[in-house]
């Protein structure tokens, strides 16, 4: 009975198994791959080339990234270990599905194979007016597709030209205070602000079941055991329902709606939208979340309206709005599309796989209409003149003792049928109208206009 557990564990091991463990990057087998097939292509949706090998003075081979910086944290680097695509795609690109006899001559003439081409999911227009709309802001961009999970740009910043890669590693590894080498969109930790009254909101809903008769006058401040929170610019919004109050992005109101629900539910709601839990891809930073019962008023008021001790990703943040784009549903965000022969013959295709089911149809619903408002008439009203419809949530994160914050935006276009999600965080830019918004209104313009 042993030995017939061993035999099915290992053709199980084979056939299902053994290809996720060789590409594995820790894996150190694949370095063998090299030496018989010329790594494959990295290309855009569209069919251009991010990444390629081409032949050196010496008769062997180097990377060559067309796009330089544009693509750098996604596609990654091939030199001092690897990064992104290239890292998460290392087998894909090794292996060839060159015609059979082709290979055995190729191998009897010592020659080397080609690699498969890997089709991403990348669209080098959108992603190309993404890195310039960022400008020279530290930061991240990352744009989606809520029904497929399909990433269609990712950019951070500060940045890197992966072709030097081998000449300024050292000047990056050591540079502490730009972390070109970090992708922000996966890897930041920022406090979220304003966005996260979207999870506060989803916890009120769920608890009392609606939003009627909320009402809440704003006169810039509230306090509670002595302290004090001010809205954005200490602006006093007046009377407010539970809508405004959310398209004017109040903090004194959601200070105090945290309160009420006490840090236990905010708990309890943050984690069932995976803050603390693994997230569903290659590489990434957990989001954290640490109000405890035993937790002080005032940190239960900073935390509801996104300061105190959360921190979060681009990606995290960008995960939970396609959720509410998509009815509730949270498809696994992906970067292959398929992987082709070097002549174009498809060899593997992903499909788009759902995730799990964040919430429910009528809370995905709610929260719509709270960031359809945000638009029409609250923080992100200039996305209200564009040809198309928006929904979103704005935030200004403070960072520091003086006040200064980052500018975030998360939200999608077209309403009735969501097209694409859009998270936005500037690093210091303030206001999440100021800065983040009007960057999700070139994004939006691009993949409708070109």
């Amino acid at each position: 009975m042993i030995f017939v557990a061993m035999v099915c564990y290992l053709i199980y091991f084979q056939v299902m198994q053994s290809e996720e463990f060789i590409n594995s990057p820790y894996n150190t087998r694949q370095d063998s791959f090299a030496d018989r097939v010329v790594r494959g292509r990295i290309l855009s949706s569209d069919g251009q080339v991010l990444a390629e090998s081409l032949d050196d003075w010496e008769g062997g081979t180097y990377r060559n990234y067309p796009y330089g910086n544009i693509f750098a944290h996604v596609v990654g680097y091939d030199s001092n270990g690897k990064s992104g695509l290239e890292a998460e795609a290392n087998f894909l690109l090794l292996r060839s599905h060159e015609y059979f006899l082709d290979q055995i001559r190729n191998e009897a003439s010592g020659v080397k194979n080609k690699g498969d081409d890997v089709v991403t999911s990348l669209d080098t227009s959108l992603q190309t007016t993404a890195y310039y709309a960022l400008g020279e802001n530290r930061g991240a961009i990352l744009a989606m597709e809520p029904k497929t999970g399909r990433i269609l740009a990712m950019v951070s910043k500060p940045d890197f030209d992966p072709n030097d890669i081998v000449y300024d590693w050292q000047y990056m590894v050591e540079d502490e205070n730009d972390s070109r080498l970090l992708n922000r969109v996966t890897d930041g930790a920022y406090p979220p602000g304003s966005i996260f009254k979207m999870v506060t909101a989803l916890d009120y809903y769920r608890r009392k079941g609606n939003f009627d008769g909320f009402t809440f006058w704003c006169n810039g401040e509230v306090s509670m055991d002595d302290y004090t929170i001010h809205c954005y610019g200490h602006s006093a919004h007046g009377e407010e329902d539970f809508t405004r109050a959310f398209a004017n992005s109040c903090n004194c109101a959601f200070a105090q709606i945290g309160v009420q629900l006490g840090a236990q539910s905010l708990r309890e709601t943050a984690e069932s939208l995976l803050f603390n839990k693994d997230l569903p891809f290659s590489s990434y930073r957990k989001s954290t979340f640490s109000l405890t019962k035993a937790s002080r008023i005032s940190l239960v008021m900073q935390t509801a309206i996104g300061q105190g001790d959360t921190l979060v990703s681009p990606l995290h943040m960008a995960m939970i709005t396609c959720a509410v784009a998509n009815n509730g549903v949270l498809m696994r965000p992906s970067l292959i599309d398929r992987v082709v022969t070097s002549d174009g013959q498809t060899v593997k295709t992903y499909e788009p796989s759902q995730n799990t089911i964040l919430m429910s149809r009528s809370e995905a619903k709610i929260l719509q209409r709270l960031m359809e408002e945000v638009v029409t008439s609250g923080t992100a009203l200039s996305l209200n003149w564009n040809g198309y419809t928006a929904a979103g949530k704005t935030g200004s994160a403070e960072y520091n003792e003086e006040g200064d914050s980052h500018s975030w935006f998360v939200g999608y276009c077209n309403t009735d049928d969501p097209d694409l999600v859009v998270a936005v965080i500037v690093e210091g830019g303030g206001a999440g109208s100021e800065s983040a918004v009007p960057i999700a209104g070139q994004i939006f313009d691009a993949y409708y206009y070109g």
